[in-house]
């Protein structure tokens, strides 16, 4: 049961301030409305959330007419994760795309065109870029995710990504610190642990993060990890000797620190939803992202409570706290300054504009044509073709709303092309494709082969049946390249299909 407390009472404000929880729906519910009147620090936008710009900006413009120097954030990776073209897919090819070009411009160029759209939405936080290693080709979360498994690679272009960024007026959210990625355990579901010495860990997982702080990173999310060479008993987002002992004091960090969604079982199943947000801001988090799994009143009002009730027990301390609403409230004022909304101190600025890119809107699609690798000698399509997709479970993150594949792409521009798409619990997919693509040319498009035994064995099916066989890899291409043809495109957005279309057509749209 929650207590009732005054929204003009320091400490209750303080609670609220620190909090960046989601709702449901496209415009904003009244209670949401209510909390942001009395303090609420930041809302965050889920794919539930957005069905155009429009409807954003229009949404953004509705919680802002309640409190101006609120902060709204959102989970914008592009590529597979997005959020503000959810329904359609991403402009954006992903990180890993962005990594195998290695072209750090590109990234920064890609990065600044993708924040002038989210300050359009009047969205001024985007939690990205992850900056983890892919160490662990098999994670289940990170994958395409990542820029690649170099730590050196992986740092270039995440200060790239953090420039580009930031130079459109929106504050970047580095993740997943101290890094997630050599584990194999989702931590939606469970705490990951990573069992490396303190030298490797220095030298890989860290150098990303070293990079985004000097890049001037504008704040870091925490992640739900156990590193027994840090700290044997406590996961990152709620251990004091990772957040403030080493981000804080070694690494000189001074930005906002976030915690991962604070309702992921790694933390709510281990500490409590209550408990493990009081632990998190006494560790050195700044604000706890709640809201993509939990998103109504409830979870705000007992958040709120907890931290309240701790500072009142003694368990967490008032100035503690009251730092971390602090350094909330700071980057409001950065993201009000850096759009124009209030001007630096001894600048002259046009109030109320986005400083712009100079970037071409479409370098999305530029980049992900650059991203595409194609192998084998075979012929590429003239006439109306058959796609199998081998669509596997996609993880909480990248979620299962948006489509992928390259299906309605290649039946627009080539038609008479016909599709099914096959899962693991389809009878005999490599049967069943073979028969429904009659004479027509097969084009198998996976994602992620390495890890689905059932995805590789329909492959192999197909091929011995079909030698001519088109195979396009939207995941992580670590399998060996097959078929008459093979199209690795490094990430699933909108644009990587539309450009493995034209890759294996030789037809540019």
């Amino acid at each position: 049961m929650t207590t009732s407390v005054s929204s003009t009472d320091t400490l209750t404000r303080d609670a609220l301030a620190v909090l960046q929880p989601g709702f449901t729906g496209t415009t904003a519910p009244d209670w949401l409305l209510r909390r942001v009147g009395e303090g609420l620090g930041a809302v965050g936008v889920f794919g539930r959330n957005v069905r155009t710009p429009e409807q954003l900006t229009a949404l953004t413009r509705q919680l802002r007419a309640e409190r101006e120097d609120l902060l709204v954030a959102i989970d914008e990776e592009s590529g597979d994760v997005t959020r503000l073209e959810v329904v359609h897919g991403s402009s954006f090819p992903g990180n890993y795309a962005l990594g195998s070009v290695d072209d750090v411009h590109l990234t920064r160029a890609v990065a600044q065109e993708l924040g002038r759209r989210l300050a359009e939405c009047g969205v001024d936080l985007n939690w990205a870029p992850s900056a983890d290693v892919n160490a662990n080709a098999s994670n289940p979360v990170i994958g395409v995710r990542s820029f690649g498994a170099d730590p050196r690679l992986v740092a270039r272009h995440t200060a790239a990504y953090v420039e580009g960024l930031q130079a459109s007026g929106v504050a970047a959210c580095t993740k997943h610190f101290p890094g997630h990625g050599d584990t194999a355990v989702d931590s939606h579901h469970a705490i990951p642990r990573i069992d490396v010495d303190l030298d490797t860990f220095h030298a890989r997982e860290l150098v990303p993060f070293r990079a985004a702080i000097a890049a001037g990173s504008q704040s870091v999310m925490s992640a739900h990890i156990l590193l027994p060479a840090l700290d044997p008993d406590r996961p990152g987002t709620v251990s004091p000797t990772i957040l403030t002992g080493l981000l804080r004091e070694e690494m000189g960090y001074e930005g906002l620190i976030v915690t991962d969604g604070i309702e992921m079982e790694a933390i709510s199943k281990t500490y409590g939803l209550e408990q493990g947000t009081v632990l998190a801001i006494a560790a050195g988090c700044d604000a706890i992202c709640v809201g993509g799994g939990l998103c109504d009143e409830e979870p705000v009002l007992r958040l709120r409570d907890a931290l309240v009730g701790a500072v009142r027990s003694g368990e967490l301390p008032e100035e503690r706290l009251a730092d971390a609403a602090a350094r909330v409230r700071a980057l409001t004022s950065w993201t009000r300054r850096a759009r124009g909304v209030v001007p630096e101190p001894g600048a002259e600025v046009q109030e109320g504009t986005a400083p712009g890119t100079g970037v071409s809107s479409d370098i999305g699609l530029v980049a992900a044509r650059r991203a595409v690798r194609v192998t084998g000698s075979g012929d590429r399509l003239t006439e109306a073709a058959y796609v199998a997709t081998f669509n596997p479970v996609a993880n909480i993150a990248v979620g299962g709303e948006t489509p992928w594949g390259i299906a309605a792409g290649l039946a627009a521009l080539l038609p008479g092309t016909e599709a099914d798409t096959f899962t693991a619990e389809s009878d005999d997919a490599a049967a069943a494709a073979l028969a429904a693509a009659g004479e027509r040319r097969i084009v198998a498009v996976v994602r992620d082969e390495h890890r689905h035994a059932w995805m590789r064995q329909a492959l192999d099916a197909l091929l011995v049946a079909r030698p001519d066989t088109i195979v396009v890899e939207m995941g992580l291409p670590q399998s060996e390249p097959r078929g008459a043809l093979y199209a690795a495109t490094h990430g699933a957005a909108r644009v990587c299909g539309e450009a493995a279309v034209e890759a294996i057509t030789d037809v540019k749209s």
